[in-house]
């Protein structure tokens, strides 16, 4: 494919553009330059004059070889490199593994099968079962990844062939509707409970430090419910009318559905134990947090895939779209890391919080949780987001009399879930839905940026209002 030259030319105007400006007070200059590598990096990620594993790639190489972020040389590659041991980064990748295994046996089809005909005369209809999937195993999965990239995923994957729908020119048949809703789902039931993704319990972990408030579990998904509802009845909906798939029904495809599934028959031995290792990842990931690690579970898994034949090991070696998104989230990982590390996000949230002065507390903490949403744009993980960001909004708002300080705090930390849904990079399970194909680059930056939208107005349109009446 010919690449248009301002593709290629246009993040490196922005790198030097950036570099030639004088560094703001209070940045140091490595931070400054850091920044520019960053921008550069996130503005070659829309326009992808390359593919997007070598734009993060040549990234982190860049930071690395101008000791940006740690000096010393050993202690540059070591930065560098450390995307790569992320545990995030090994989750996403053995979910392409598991969605692998769905294929090779047979299961996803069998299970896709199942779904178009009980819900496939509508479109709409698998949108909401899709939904429903996702927050029936929300509360006890603290991993969204687990969740959506290792369970719902490998299932739906399946259901756009049926239709005849296949990523580039088919996707919008149906494929991409489904996939934008699982997106979505996944967003809005991220922010639904503690413990349905492992930034929450960090959030809470750091709004006890810095406030010494308790949430509770019950607090928790209490104050978020009215959100929830909003948001469950009518995401589905909403992107069945922003991102209409051509496909809208037809009454001959369960009854075709059925005739599939006749053809293939009982349930083969190889179906049966993959079913088996889907139980058990879903168990440990429910049952187990507290004696192993969601991405230990994707290892455990893949380990007994090889073991019992349902994957050999040329398939994992051969699997290009996994490898290629291990190794672009990776970069992009160890890229927000560095933005923490050198300052920068320190820096750009003090500056914005030595402005509100002689501000309405409420005016005050919508521009607060408005900032800590779309700052999310410079971090490939949320829990790192939260790490940096967090407490300093919190020690903003602990300054400044009449914010009401359990609500704001709450905000914060329902946002961390939403806000997934605005970037390719944005938590663990959108590189899978970005580089599963159906979805093209530029609608996936611009339905990020609109649900993103929508999710802000809801939040702060319902849930502050909410909050701030009843005090949870």
């Amino acid at each position: 494919m010919k690449t248009n030259w301002w593709r290629v030319a246009l993040p490196l105007i922005v790198w030097l553009v950036i570099v030639l400006i004088p560094p703001p007070a209070g940045l140091k200059l490595n931070a400054w330059y850091y920044f520019a590598i960053f921008a550069a990096v996130v503005v070659a990620l829309v326009l992808e004059p390359i593919p997007n594993a070598a734009v993060g790639l040549i990234g982190v190489t860049m930071a690395v070889v101008m000791g940006y972020v740690f000096a010393k040389p050993g202690d540059s590659l070591r930065w560098g490199l450390s995307g790569f041991s992320n545990s995030t980064v090994w989750l996403i990748f053995g979910a392409f593994m598991i969605s692998l295994g769905y294929e090779k046996t047979g299961l996803g089809r069998r299970i896709a099968l199942l779904l178009v005909r009980a819900l496939g005369g509508k479109t709409l209809g698998l949108g909401y079962a899709i939904t429903l999937a996702d927050l029936a195993i929300a509360p006890g999965t603290p991993s969204n990844t687990a969740r959506s990239a290792g369970t719902i995923y490998p299932i739906i994957r399946n259901i756009p062939p049926l239709f005849g729908s296949e990523p580039g020119p088919t996707s919008r048949k149906i494929g991409a509707y489904l996939m934008w809703t699982a997106f979505t789902a996944t967003a809005i039931t991220s922010s639904m409970f503690i413990t349905s993704m492992a930034a929450n319990p960090l959030a809470i972990s750091l709004i006890k430090q810095g406030t010494k408030l308790d949430i509770t579990w019950g607090m928790w998904f209490l104050g978020f419910l009215p959100m929830a509802i909003v948001l469950l009845i009518f995401a589905p909906l909403l992107v069945y009318i922003i991102y209409p798939p051509e496909l809208k029904t037809s009454k001959e495809v369960p009854i075709w559905a059925r005739g599939e599934l006749n053809k293939l028959g009982t349930m083969t031995l190889k179906e049966i134990v993959m079913a088996a290792i889907v139980v058990l990842a879903l168990t440990l990931w429910i049952f187990g947090g507290s004696l192993v690690d969601a991405t230990t579970v994707v290892i455990i898994i893949i380990s007994i895939m090889v073991i019992t034949k349902i994957l050999d090991w040329n398939d994992i070696l051969g699997h290009k779209q996994a490898w290629n998104v291990f190794i672009w989230f990776a970069t992009l990982v160890t890229l927000a890391d560095g933005l923490g590390k050198v300052g920068f996000v320190t820096w750009a949230a003090k500056g914005i919080a030595g402005l509100m002065s002689g501000i309405s507390p409420l005016v005050i903490m919508t521009i607060l949780v408005v900032f800590f949403f779309f700052v999310h744009y410079l971090f490939a993980s949320l829990t790192a987001h939260a790490t940096a960001v967090l407490p300093v909004l919190l020690g903003v708002a602990v300054a400044i009399p009449g914010i009401p300080l359990l609500p704001f705090a709450m905000l914060l930390a329902y946002s961390l879930g939403v806000m997934g849904i605005i970037s390719p990079y944005a938590t663990g399970p959108a590189p899978i839905y970005y580089g599963c194909g159906f979805i093209s680059r530029i609608d996936f930056w611009k339905l990020g940026f609109i649900f993103g939208v929508i999710f802000l107005i809801v939040l702060l349109g319902i849930g502050m209002p909410y909050l701030t009446s009843v005090h949870v």
